[in-house]
């Protein structure tokens, strides 16, 4: 799957976001060695949170799929004046189960920026904290 499929697939994944608080639409498309694909799109609650992110959703799809990484690329789709990038939680989660993962960070539809969790969470509490 190419990079420009993968940011596709998170605009698509967008189109599902259930965002009536924030207004701020957000799809996921996380991509694993295996070949599959697992999108998410954020879902609000009035009780913020509650609320789940996009890429939170992606992850636990493939998870709860039976998918253990390892997870190759996230690309992650929204519009706005920033580009997106992954909020705190969602980064100690891809640090948890997608430590070595890509991440295309795009604003509008066929671009990107590419980035990896290492420059984004560059000091991660890790399972190695807890032996």
């Amino acid at each position: 799957m190419t990079n420009l499929d993968l940011v596709s697939a998170a605009w698509a994944a967008r189109q599902q976001a259930a965002a009536n608080y924030s207004g701020y639409r957000v799809g996921a498309a996380l991509l694993c060695q295996s070949g599959a694909v697992f999108s998410g799109a954020n879902v609000e609650s009035s009780s913020y949170g509650l609320s789940i992110c996009a890429e939170r959703v992606a992850l636990f799809k493939a998870i709860s799929e039976g998918e253990r990484g390892p997870f190759v690329r996230i690309a992650i789709a929204a519009e706005g004046r920033f580009t997106p990038v992954p909020c705190g939680a969602c980064r100690q989660l891809l640090q948890d189960y997608a430590p070595d993962v890509e991440i295309l960070l795009s604003r509008e539809p066929g671009m990107w920026e590419t980035t990896r969790l290492a420059d984004l969470l560059p000091r991660p509490f890790s399972s190695e904290f807890l032996k």
